[in-house]
């Protein structure tokens, strides 16, 4: 019996349930310390404030809400990745549903989003692009309710609005996704005029304005140091005229790597591609807005700025590429047939994870082999040979201070880089091969 035939919703559960089982517990098994950008967001959570160094305050603040309950636990941090990742799933699969109006087709749009590594293979990591994942499904998804409701209802407006405010508090390349359906809203509003404007609509910018007004104020305070990290980011520091043609060919060739395994599945599901664009159809102009649009905007900011796009920046681009293949290729599939596209999505499902308990047991020298228990271990008894009470404080760069400031049992508060001030106003301090730490 084909297995599409059972409940589709019991078989979209299994499948998160199986995702996240296998994803927390394959990276809890074999890694023997968190990764770098995990690592980094407890060493600002220890430290909460409206932004950081590098980036805007939510993956740290989720990461913090995750120490207060399970302490210095690395299986909850892989937890909570994962948790990020199903409720996107889950927002990817409702609106699926409501774009295709079938729930196996809904099922299969999510299937595929398992041939794109930013949502297996990197999971483990929680950062600030893992952070995006729900709140751009999200997003998307109210969004659709109001681009497809005669009546806009209050509620949906004030959803876009925070989710939209906390997504770009996880990342600002999540201004991407905004400005997208914001041009789709303001082309159908005053330029084709088949919307009228409502009122509602400012709703979601006041929302929005209102949830970014602290981290704008600590933007201000503190030189938009967040803002100067990204530009530093891109290389336009070192920009010359071929970084215009170079690094924008260098994306469009990345991404259509990345892509490989997705199109392979969807070969498995349709032997004949046979693409129907009809732009006046307004779901299509809905999917292509949000899937193709931030992905040329992207490419644009390349070409104009001649900046380098980093491949892990593109997590949260793909979520929805699923829904509008299956969308624009629904006539052609063959559900009689589809024996061949899950024995192709169970083939990925399983060898993502085996990929990664290889490199994680036979590659002795990553990050996740660093020893970070042992060396606080060390760490706390040189303290305790001249102190009796417990650190309060490190300082030093985000990794070697950040994993002490996770694994010591005091829990002290990441200072951020070798702070003179805060070591001089300390009653006690030590410094070890350029970490400090100490009592203020």
């Amino acid at each position: 019996m084909n297995v599409l035939n059972r409940n589709i919703n019991n078989i979209f559960f299994i499948f998160l349930i199986s995702h996240l089982i296998i994803w927390t517990l394959v990276p809890s098994l074999t890694n023997n310390n968190l990764p770098l950008d995990t690592i980094e967001a407890l060493a600002w959570g220890s430290n909460l404030d409206w932004g950081f160094n590098k980036h805007p305050p939510m993956s740290a603040f989720f990461s913090e809400i995750f120490f207060q309950i399970f302490g210095a636990q690395d299986w909850a941090y892989y937890l909570l990745s994962q948790i990020f990742v199903w409720i996107a799933f889950y927002y990817v699969f409702k609106f699926a549903h409501e774009i295709l109006g079938n729930t196996k087709l809904s099922l299969l749009s999510v299937f595929l989003l398992v041939s794109i590594y930013f949502y297996n293979y990197t999971t483990p990591e929680f950062n600030v692009n893992v952070c995006q994942l729900p709140f751009w499904a999200l997003v998307v998804y109210f969004s659709w309710k109001i681009y497809s409701a005669k009546d806009i209802k209050f509620i949906d407006c004030f959803l876009v609005g925070l989710f939209g405010a906390l997504g770009f508090l996880s990342k600002y390349l999540f201004v991407y996704l905004l400005v997208s359906i914001d041009l789709l809203f303001v082309y159908l509003i005053f330029f084709k005029k088949t919307k009228k404007f409502d009122f509602k609509y400012l709703i979601t910018l006041e929302v929005f304005i209102v949830l970014l007004i602290p981290h704008l104020i600590w933007l201000f305070q503190n030189n938009f140091i967040t803002i100067l990290y990204g530009i530093q980011r891109t290389g336009l520091e070192n920009a010359n005229i071929l970084n215009h043609i170079k690094y924008p060919l260098i994306f469009l060739t990345k991404q259509m790597g990345i892509l490989i395994p997705f199109f392979f599945l969807i070969w498995l599901l349709i032997k004949k591609i046979k693409f129907k664009f009809n732009l006046q159809d307004k779901k299509l102009l809905f999917l292509i807005t949000i899937n193709i649009l931030p992905i040329f905007l992207m490419l644009l900011t390349s070409i104009i700025t001649g900046s380098k796009i980093r491949t892990m920046w593109m997590t949260p681009f793909y979520l929805f590429f699923g829904v509008l293949f299956i969308y624009v290729l629904k006539s052609q599939i063959n559900l009689k047939k589809i024996n061949s596209f899950l024995y192709g999505f169970l083939f990925l499902f399983f060898l993502s994870p085996s990929i990664y308990l290889f490199e994680s047991i036979y590659q002795t020298e990553k990050r996740t082999d660093y020893p970070g228990k042992d060396i606080a271990l060390k760490t706390q008894a040189i303290w305790n040979q001249d102190f009796e009470k417990e650190i309060q404080f490190v300082t030093g760069d985000e990794w070697k201070a950040g994993n002490l400031s996770y694994h010591l049992k005091s829990r002290p508060v990441w200072e951020g880089f070798t702070n003179e001030k805060i070591i001089k106003n300390s009653s006690q301090f030590i410094c070890v091969d350029e970490i400090c730490m100490g009592r203020y």
